[in-house]
């Protein structure tokens, strides 16, 4: 009877992401998925893109049910420019696809968890009107799209920017992974905040027990370091943690290592530079530097490298280096959240972390870490040689454990998969504002019009 009864409350949610590779938004996906697949939902992914050899272990490995479509016909870019244009014209290929070949229908879906990109929900809508609609709105695109200087860039992002917000509107509810998000958004499109409610739904980590593994040899023999966890991606400003680093002294740095590690994707142009810049910013500051692409290699480095650069860790590579890291520097400043934090507090490392955005809301000051101004390199530094030198064992042990708790109390996989659970149950209860459908189709229409329109604009001034 409770198998019966378990059977009968699980919903069918279908997801929709761009690209299930390795990221901050890939990571709340693949947790939300996961939270609520164990809670008896049925649940299935669609992607146009997942790398097996780029993508986290659930992805891969059988926990998900995770199927790439749209992927045949609209690259992720054109000639590395037009990305929104060419990642909203996939999503719609996706979409037409899974509806056309009835995939979807054969799945029946209750709702939808649509994240990063809500130009297909008006199509979602119209071709599956009785699916309730979720968005996960990470930040809005309007505000981390880049080169506005320009005007004839400023006017390629009319059409989309309108569309970003007109399209949101379609979602049965919008939900945001942090307080300060929530007042960006509420800011930046304040006629939609009056219309929707924003739910904040934190991403998780996983709390649960680790299997204890067979002991090894400590870490580059036991040496101190200060790590790093971010993409290759100029707005973490990677940076900052090599310039504050180079600001201790040559004795200071003896024996101490920063670590930079990090998803890293050779497709991505932007990653390619910057981990180039990153390296020759180094050479720069007198660091002599390594770059390492495999966990073995990872290993075998020489003690005398002090900036260490790691492409693409495994999470068993990342659960090493967070079980011995000194410090966790968090450098991205206006962070929307911020994973990487919890996972340190949640190994026993304090945080070091940018003043503002979702940190604030994570790191308590003094307590499982410190926060300061990205825009003031020494006060990093002195926070840097603190943890290294001048903290002792009792004061890291109590920093330790104040940031387990922290993290097991309030950014647990279960708390979130059960505030996630909770909007989708009001979401199947609630009843829906009705639209004119040929309203949405010829919106639609238009503003397809409109992207041709500014793909020549564009292309007559490259």
């Amino acid at each position: 009877m409770a198998n019966k009864s378990k059977k009968q409350h699980g919903k069918t949610i279908v997801f929709l992401h761009p690209d299930l590779g390795i990221g901050g938004a890939e990571r709340l996906v693949v947790d939300a998925a996961v939270g609520l697949q164990k809670r008896g939902h049925k649940i299935v992914i669609f992607t146009s893109h997942c790398d097996p050899g780029h993508c986290f272990d659930e992805a891969r490995d059988g926990t998900l049910d995770v199927r790439v479509r749209g992927n045949t016909v609209i690259p992720p870019s054109i000639l590395g420019r037009f990305s929104i244009l060419c990642a909203i014209l996939r999503q719609l290929h996706l979409i037409l696809q899974i509806y056309f070949t009835s995939e979807l229908s054969g799945l029946h879906p209750d709702a939808y968890f649509v994240d990063q990109l809500s130009a297909g929900l008006p199509l979602l809508q119209y071709l599956h009107p009785r699916g309730r609609i979720f968005f996960y709105c990470h930040f809005p695109d309007l505000l981390l799209a880049q080169g506005r200087q320009k005007w004839w860039k400023r006017l390629y992002r009319v059409p989309f920017d309108f569309w970003e917000q007109w399209s949101m509107s379609f979602a049965d509810a919008i939900a945001v992974n942090s307080n300060f998000t929530k007042g960006v958004v509420s800011r930046t499109w304040p006629a939609l905040a009056r219309q929707k409610e924003l739910w904040t739904v934190y991403p998780c980590v996983d709390t649960k027990p680790k299997a204890k593994r067979p002991e090894e040899n400590p870490l580059w023999n036991g040496m101190k370091y200060v790590l790093s966890i971010n993409r290759f991606e100029r707005k973490k400003d990677i940076a900052l943690a090599i310039k504050a680093f180079a600001g201790l002294s040559k004795q200071q740095r003896a024996g101490v290592r920063l670590a930079v590690a990090g998803g890293y994707d050779p497709r991505v142009s932007e990653n390619v530079g910057y981990h180039n810049e990153l390296v020759q910013l180094a050479e720069s500051l007198g660091l002599k530097n390594m770059t390492v692409r495999t966990p073995q290699t990872a290993q075998a480095v020489p003690q005398d490298v002090e900036v260490l650069f790691l492409q693409n860790v495994t999470n068993m590579l990342k659960e090493m280096l967070l079980s011995s890291a000194r410090l966790l520097v968090y450098t991205p400043a206006n962070e929307h959240f911020g994973i990487v934090p919890l996972e340190a507090m949640l190994s026993g490392v304090p945080v070091l972390a940018a003043d503002t955005g979702g940190p604030v809301e994570t790191v308590v000051e003094g307590k499982t870490g410190w926060l300061r101004s990205p825009d003031n390199v020494d006060e990093w530094t002195a926070v840097m040689d603190k943890a290294l030198h001048q903290l002792s064992a009792q004061d890291l042990a109590t920093m330790s454990k104040a940031g387990i708790e922290r993290v097991k109390n309030g950014f647990g996989e279960a708390e979130m998969a059960q505030r996630l659970d909770t909007i989708f149950e009001k979401l199947l209860h609630m009843e829906r504002s009705s639209r004119s459908s040929v309203t949405t189709i010829a919106l639609l229409g238009g503003l397809l019009g409109l992207f041709g329109a500014a793909v020549v604009a564009v292309q007559t001034h490259l």
